[in-house]
């Protein structure tokens, strides 16, 4: 009897460890939902799918860690978690993996012309074709329109590094109509791109502008130098995809 009187409770404290530990690794609600959130952004299922990160939610604090294929991604990734609602925080412990094109090369170049060109509805990214050599990027693929090929020879203009632009794409009407726009776009994946467009282009790269998003209407606030500065962002975040209006309440720098 004295044996077994020793093995109950024995028993009943390795449950009750065994128990509270699974209780403390188990997520909360709100965290699951975060974490579920952050994957189904239309920015991780789309620009982000090719990078190995993974996410993790705690009482509201994000942790993103793994690797991007590059830079531009890191702060892609935090922006579109940061956006989401219930999130408090968050850690951004990306890392960019090695091998990728050295900052202002024709390889980057090329990569952010390609990324640029994919935040923007109104050009066929997925049709056009860029290459760079001496920093002279050349288009190639095909395009809907003559007003569709000029707007991505000024978008490749307007990336830092490029010196000149070969416009040598097509016109004709060849890419399916569901490519223009995969998917619904989240708020927080279209302030995400509206932020990192914005810093992409050269001629809006140094304004400090707010972006936020409700139910794909924009507003930005922030201060622009001239009223082109202000009209070009305005005409940069309308191209968004995913974006319906946008309200531009920049203010204008006082000389």
């Amino acid at each position: 009897m004295r044996h077994s009187n020793l093995i109950v409770p024995t028993v009943m404290l390795v449950t009750s460890v065994v128990l509270g530990g699974g209780t403390a690794l188990e997520a909360s609600p709100a965290d699951a939902r975060i974490e579920a959130a952050v994957k189904d952004s239309y920015n991780f299922k789309t620009y982000l799918k090719d990078d190995a990160i993974k996410v993790a939610a705690s009482d509201g604090v994000v942790t993103l860690s793994g690797t991007v294929t590059q830079e531009g991604h890191k702060a892609l990734a935090e922006e579109t978690a940061g956006g989401l609602p219930e999130v408090k925080k968050v850690d951004n412990k990306l890392t960019v993996a090695s091998g990728q094109p050295a900052a202002r090369s024709d390889g980057w170049i090329t990569m952010e012309v390609k990324t640029v060109l994919g935040f923007h509805k109104n050009v066929n990214s997925t049709g056009t074709e860029v290459r760079t050599q001496d920093g002279v990027v050349t288009l190639s693929g095909s395009a809907d329109s003559q007003a569709q090929k000029d707007l991505t020879g000024e978008y490749a203009k307007d990336v830092e590094g490029v010196t000149e632009v070969k416009n040598r794409m097509t016109v004709g009407n060849t890419r399916p109509a569901h490519e223009k726009l995969a998917g619904k776009v989240d708020d927080a994946s279209i302030t995400a791109q509206i932020k990192a467009a914005l810093l992409f282009h050269k001629s809006t790269h140094a304004l400090s502008t707010k972006v936020s998003t409700r139910d794909g209407v924009v507003t930005v606030h922030g201060e622009a130098q001239n009223p082109a500065e202000l009209d070009l962002v305005t005409k940069f975040a309308e191209d968004i995809k995913g974006v319906k209006q946008v309200k531009n309440k920049m203010t204008l720098r006082k000389s």
